[in-house]
C-alpha cells in the first residue's frame, strides 16, 4: 500500500463501508477505501456456487430497504446502472391447505387474501402508511429526538410489543402467519419486545415500494457503488486484510467497517476500558445455514400467489413459527424450522440458462452451530411445493461457521451484525452520545452492529460518515 496522508480511510467495503466512502467523498475528502478480499460487496456478491451459467446471490438478494434509504435517494444507483425488479408479489406465505397469504404493493389485494381479517389489516396499515413519510428517517436512524413525536408515539404503541402481541389483533391462519413471518426477520423469539417493529416496517415497505431485486444479481448494487466511488476520485485497495492499525496511512479520520468482535482484536487500537468493557458485552444473536440450487424448472408451488412471489415465508402458522424461532433462540434445532426462500430467476432471466432456475433458502439456527440443515430446509420447500427435489441440478450449501469464515462480520453467521432487540436496537454497539463514535479520538464504527443495523441500505455508514464530517472536519451535514 502507498504510504500517504488521506482526510479519511474506510476499512472494509461492504455497503455500509462504501456508503461512508461515498458521503466522505463527496464531502470534498481525500478517501481511501480499503477491503480485505479481492472483490468490494461485503453481503452484496454475487457467484457460480453450482452450475456454469447460474448466478447465485451469496448473501442477501432481496432489497426493500435500499429504495427507502435516504442514502440511496442522495446517490441513487440508478445512476451507476442499477435496474431493480419489482416481483407481482413482493412476499407470499403458504399454508398446509393450498391457500396462501400475500404481502402485495396493494394494501387492498393483501387484505383479500387474509379472509376475515382483511378489514383488520387495512385498517392497520392504512395507519401506518399515512405516518411513516414522518417518521421513516428516525426509525431507520440513530436515537435522536423525533420530528414527529406524536406520530412516533402512534408507531410505537405498535411496535414495541411483541409479536405475540400484534398477532392477537388477528384470528385467520392467513393473517397470524403472514405476520408471524414478517416479524421472524427480527432472528428472535416472537415473543420479545420490538418484534412488532420488524413486522410492522417490512410490511409497510411492501406496501410503498415492493421488495425488489436487482437485475444481474446483488454484486451490481456494489459495482455501483464502487463506480460512483471510484469516479468521485476515491481510491479503492482490494485484497488487504487490516490486522493493525499500523498497516494503514496516516489519517485525519478512520471508519471501520467491523462489528465489536473484530475492533477488539485490531491490533494498535486502545479502547478506553469502559468501552472495551461494552464492546465485549456485546451480544450477537442467531446464525443462519443457507442453501443455493440450480433448478431444472421453478419451484412447483402447490399456492398459486407463490408462483409469483419474489420471497416466499415457510413456516405454516403462527404457532409453528413461534416454536421454531424459540427453539434456535435456545439453542435447539427445531423439527420444522422457519424457511425464508427467494426465487429471483423468475423475473430476470440473466441468472440462470433459457429455461432453468435458480433460488435460495436459509433458516435461523443456534449461532456457529454446525449441524448440516440442507435436509431439513429442503423438506420444508418440499412440504409446499412436492416435486421440488426432483427439479435440483445442484445445490451448494453454507453453514454458519463458513458463513463467518467468509464474511468476518456475520459473528456466528448473525448476518445482522448483532441482536436488534430493544437493549440493542438503537444503542448498539455501545451507550454512547453517538454510537458511531469510539472511545478513540477519530475513529468511527460504520458496521450494522450501529444504528439502524442489518439491512442493505448504507445508513450505518452514511451516519458514521456524517458524524466524523461534523467532529472532524468541522462540515454540517444535511
Amino acid at each position: 500500500m502507498e504510504k500517504r496522508d488521506y482526510d479519511a480511510i474506510v476499512v472494509g467495503a461492504g455497503p455500509n463501508g462504501l456508503a461512508a466512502a461515498i458521503t466522505l467523498q463527496n464531502a470534498g475528502l481525500e478517501v481511501l477505501l480499503i477491503e480485505g478480499k479481492e472483490t468490494t460487496g461485503g453481503g452484496l456478491r454475487c457467484g457460480g456456487l453450482t452450475l456454469p451459467g447460474f448466478v447465485h446471490d451469496i448473501c442477501s438478494a432481496v432489497h426493500p430497504l435500499a429504495v427507502e434509504s435516504a442514502f440511496f435517494k442522495k446517490f441513487p444507483l440508478a445512476e451507476h446502472g442499477v435496474e431493480f425488479i419489482q416481483p407481482p408479489i413482493a412476499a407470499a406465505h403458504p399454508l398446509d391447505d393450498g391457500r396462501a397469504a400475500v404481502l402485495d404493493t396493494s394494501v387492498e389485494r393483501t387484505a383479500l387474501s387474509l379472509g376475515a381479517d382483511g378489514e383488520t389489516y387495512l385498517q392497520l396499515m392504512r395507519s401506518l402508511l399515512k405516518i411513516w413519510p414522518g417518521i421513516a428517517t428516525d426509525l431507520l436512524g440513530p436515537l435522536r429526538i423525533p420530528g414527529h413525536p406524536v406520530d412516533m408515539m402512534r408507531f410505537g404503541i405498535l411496535g414495541i410489543p411483541s409479536v405475540k402481541k400484534l398477532i392477537s389483533r388477528f384470528h385467520t391462519p392467513e393473517a397470524r402467519g403472514l405476520v408471524a413471518g414478517m416479524g421472524a426477520h427480527a432472528m428472535q423469539p416472537l415473543s420479545n419486545l420490538t418484534t412488532s417493529a420488524f413486522a410492522l416496517i417490512l410490511s409497510v415497505l411492501g406496501h410503498k415500494n415492493g421488495w425488489p431485486l436487482p437485475k444481474g444479481g446483488s454484486g451490481q448494487i456494489a459495482r455501483a457503488m464502487t463506480s460512483r466511488f471510484i469516479s468521485m476520485g476515491g481510491k479503492v485497495e482490494t485484497g488487504l486484510f487490516v490486522h493493525s492499525l499500523k498497516q494503514l496511512p496516516s489519517s485525519r479520520a478512520l471508519l471501520l467497517d467491523v462489528t465489536p468482535r473484530q475492533l477488539l482484536k485490531i491490533a494498535g487500537y486502545r479502547p478506553s476500558e469502559i468501552y472495551r468493557w461494552q464492546l465485549r458485552r456485546y451480544r450477537y444473536g442467531m446464525g443462519v445455514f443457507k442453501v443455493d440450487w440450480a433448478l431444472d424448472e421453478a419451484v412447483p408451488f402447490t399456492a398459486a400467489a407463490c408462483r409469483q412471489a419474489g420471497t416466499v415465508h415457510l413456516g405454516n402458522t403462527f404457532e409453528e413459527i413461534e416454536n421454531s424461532e424459540r427453539m434456535t433462540w435456545q439453542g435447539k434445532i427445531p423439527p420444522h424450522p422457519f424457511v425464508l426462500l427467494a426465487q429471483p430467476s423468475l423475473f430476470d432471466d440473466s441468472r440462470a440458462p433459457a429455461g432453468k432456475h435458480t433460488a435460495w433458502a436459509y433458516c435461523h439456527t443456534p449461532p456457529g452451530s454446525s449441524p448440516n440443515m440442507t435436509e431439513l430446509i429442503e423438506k420444508q420447500v418440499e412440504r409446499f411445493a412436492p416435486g421440488f427435489r426432483d427439479r435440483i441440478l445442484a445445490r451448494h450449501s453454507i453453514s454458519p461457521r463458513e458463513l463467518e469464515a467468509y464474511n468476518p462480520n456475520d459473528v456466528g453467521g448473525d448476518i445482522n451484525g448483532g441482536v436488534q432487540d430493544i437493549r440493542q436496537l438503537f444503542t448498539r454497539p455501545a451507550l454512547r452520545f453517538s454510537p458511531y463514535r469510539t472511545s478513540q479520538k477519530g475513529i468511527y464504527l460504520c458496521s450494522a452492529s450501529t444504528p439502524p443495523g442489518g439491512g442493505v441500505h448504507g445508513l450505518c455508514g452514511y451516519y458514521a460518515a456524517q458524524r466524523a464530517l461534523r467532529d472532524i472536519f468541522n462540515r454540517e451535514t444535511g
